[in-house]
């Protein structure tokens, strides 16, 4: 029995697999913002009273979590102190000296202070250069005497992040050995740990990123661990890393810098589950829930890792899963524009609490849920019935920001719906047309608890078709976790020219990245039948800035014969992502181990029972507002429906955790997986 949690800005979703029955059970409950444990809780109770299996019966909990990135995002993070190099005290001011442009969008910046004040900044008296040789020796009674003066002026964290560190930790490790012997409980992060990488100020702000969040995640998981514990979960606790990895709860407190996106991660994950289960090798990722929208792209059934991350103004060089978020979704907050008296909708969100007025829990503004009330898509109870709408109490809000503009409620709730789906399309825009993707090669797979209200309207526009809705939509990034794979990085920086780099010393240093991988593996207890390694190499021509990773098979690392296949794969991938090749020379910039632990396939049994016949799970005909008018609109019981059946537009498909809107012109198919595949009548099956 594995669980998976997601906890989002308005619900907590929960998955919960049950391996030797092929089932799945799925629950939601309203997130508790001020103290997400207790929501968690309240989830597994839940969902263990729908599968009749005890707390204890649960054998893995799989958890994604928002804690890192709200805590970046809303400033609400610890007080990091800073241990720099002596003349390098402004780095994080500094940063990489850019600006937005033109000049309006520098006059009007308004910079963010660091996640590290100048004033808990110290400039340590040493020096390293960019091969690791020492230039200045560590003087250790002047760094004594700042660390004793920074440590004891009320810093929670400590960051220890000296120039070219990733060459030589030696000074690192000294001071944390200096910090420990006098101040034993404070959390201290050393970037050649988080990351040995080259770039003073990434390698600075990744390394202060992971102490402004250490203390907040170290409760956190504290916490949620004595609630699963007193739930009677005994199971241990996992977290997902923003690349879609697992790691440990205790690794997740030391680093948590690798949560920032952690959330988004398990519906990528699993929407690259059903491009290969599908046999769809081109597909966009749109998770739409209360608070925002993600969107990012599978191609050959395989999600794009990137190596850097913004959260909010501060990048984080991790490894993340490449997803857009937009501040769009259920809980956004529609109203007038005072300066050109017109609807906008978002950022601004209701969130779990108040949330929309139609959730009858104090909400007051109306929201793009409301709207979809309005306009009949979503039905009176939600969550099998256990969530009761304010049909009128929402109409109501709708007219309140439809009246002052001469909108009728209908007119209202159509034009926040086609604003919001605008915002979305937008991020969905960025990561397919401005990247030379055509959208309409792919399809679409609609989860989130919004997601399937909404992805018909973004097909239709982008002409993304089939659109996909899974057999679990509201809860698949929970799903997604539990198809997530323990994962860690090992990497060395080792610039130089390809000509005049020894390749015994290069496949030397793979090795000694390997032992580590290894050690990792052993203290996750990843089992020797589920380890993997992959090798890579980052790779540019001469003088570029940026890097391209190439993979290096494993058998070449063992034999050490050359580089000669990997650098001709170097030039045939940067003329796919570029459009060009250059005739230059080659140079290496770092050598990278990642070790893998596989995880069990969530193999569910497909949907035998239900009917072919749609009119047989009809459950009501309700009023739906469809191209311009009130229609007459089947609400069909998604449960229902066996593999081959077919639902003609316009239709409401109601489920659990979620609702999905048919329009007009269109069709829904059940394929033989439980998913539907929603087409234009005009093409498709």
């Amino acid at each position: 029995m594995r669980l998976g949690v997601d906890v989002g800005g308005t619900f907590t979703d929960l998955l919960l697999h049950d391996d030797a029955a092929q089932r799945t059970y799925r629950a939601k409950t309203p997130s508790t913002p001020e103290d997400q444990s207790i929501g968690v809780a309240e989830g597994v109770r839940l969902i263990c009273e729908k599968a009749g299996v005890a707390p204890s019966d649960i054998s893995l909990v799989l958890h994604g979590t928002t804690v890192a990135t709200n805590a970046v995002l809303e400033g609400k993070g610890a007080r990091v102190g800073l241990l720099t190099t002596a003349g390098f005290e402004h780095v994080l001011h500094l940063a990489k000296s850019w600006t937005p442009g033109p000049l309006f969008g520098w006059i009007v910046m308004d910079k963010p202070d660091p996640l590290a004040a100048l004033s808990d900044t110290r400039g340590i008296p040493e020096r390293m250069d960019a091969r690791g040789n020492v230039l200045t020796e560590l003087d250790e009674a002047t760094a004594t005497a700042m660390i004793d003066d920074l440590c004891g002026s009320g810093i929670e964290a400590l960051t220890i992040s000296l120039m070219h560190s990733y060459a030589n930790p030696a000074h690192e490790r000294r001071l944390r050995e200096i910090v420990q012997e006098r101040f034993p409980d404070m959390h201290v992060s050393l970037s050649s740990d988080i990351l040995p990488e080259f770039r003073e100020y990434d390698r600075a702000i990744t390394t202060v990123m992971n102490d402004y969040v250490r203390p907040i995640m170290t409760r956190y998981l504290g916490r949620i661990e004595k609630r699963l514990g007193e739930t009677g979960v005994d199971s241990r606790l996992h977290i997902v890393r923003s690349d879609g990895g697992l790691m440990s709860a205790e690794a997740a407190a030391a680093r948590p810098v690798h949560t920032v996106l952690s959330g988004p991660a398990g519906g990528v994950t699993a929407t690259a589950m059903i491009a290969r289960r599908t046999k769809l090798p081109r597909l966009l990722a749109f998770d739409m829930g209360g608070t925002s929208t993600d969107v990012s792209v599978i191609i050959d059934g395989e999600p794009t890792i990137t190596r850097s991350t913004d959260v909010g103004y501060f990048p984080a060089k991790v490894p993340t899963l490449d997803v857009r978020s937009v501040g769009a979704g259920g809980g956004s907050i529609a109203e007038v524009s005072e300066l050109t008296n017109s609807l906008r909708v978002g950022p601004r969100s209701a969130g779990a609490m108040p949330g929309p007025v139609a959730y009858g829990r104090g909400g007051t503004e109306p929201t793009v849920s409301d709207a979809n009330v309005v306009l009949g898509y979503l039905p009176p109870k939600l969550l099998g019935g256990d969530m009761s709408l304010d049909l009128d109490g929402a109409r109501e809000a709708v007219s309140k920001v439809g009246n002052p503009i001469g909108l009728s409620p209908e007119a209202a709730a159509q034009g926040i719906l086609d604003i919001a789906n605008e915002v979305m399309l937008g991020a969905l825009r960025v990561i397919t047309v401005q990247r030379g993707l055509d959208p309409r090669d792919f399809g679409i797979v609609a989860f989130g608890g919004a997601g399937p209200l909404h992805a018909n309207a973004m097909a239709q526009v982008l002409g993304c078709y089939p659109v996909v809705v899974p057999h679990n939509p509201g809860v698949l990034s929970a799903l997604g976790f539990l198809e997530a794979e323990f994962k860690n990085e090992n990497v060395r920086t080792l610039i130089g020219s390809i000509a005049g780099i020894d390749d015994a010393h290069l496949f030397a240093v793979f090795r000694e990245l390997r032992g580590q991988a290894v050690d990792w593996l052993n203290e996750e207890e990843v089992a020797e039948a589920d380890r993997g390694l992959t090798y890579s190499v980052d790779l540019r021509y001469e003088q570029q800035g940026f890097e391209v990773t190439i993979d290096v098979p494993a058998d070449l690392v063992e034999s050490g014969k050359g580089l000669d296949a990997v650098l001709e794969d170097f030039h045939a991938t940067h003329d796919r992502l570029y459009g060009v090749r250059f005739d230059l020379p080659i140079e290496l910039v770092a050598l990278r181990v990642v070790a893998t632990g596989a995880t069990p396939a969530v193999n569910e049994a497909p949907p035998s029972a239900g009917t072919t016949d749609v009119s047989e799970a009809v459950m009501e005909t309700r009023k739906g507002f469809f191209k311009g008018e009130w229609q007459d609109t089947p609400h069909i019981d998604r449960d229902r429906l066996a593999a081959g059946a077919r639902v003609e537009g316009p239709a409401i498909i109601r489920q659990y955790d979620t609702t999905t809107v048919l329009l007009a012109d269109h069709h829904a198919i059940v394929d033989d997986q439980g998913n539907l595949l929603i087409w234009p009548n005009e093409k498709g099956e």
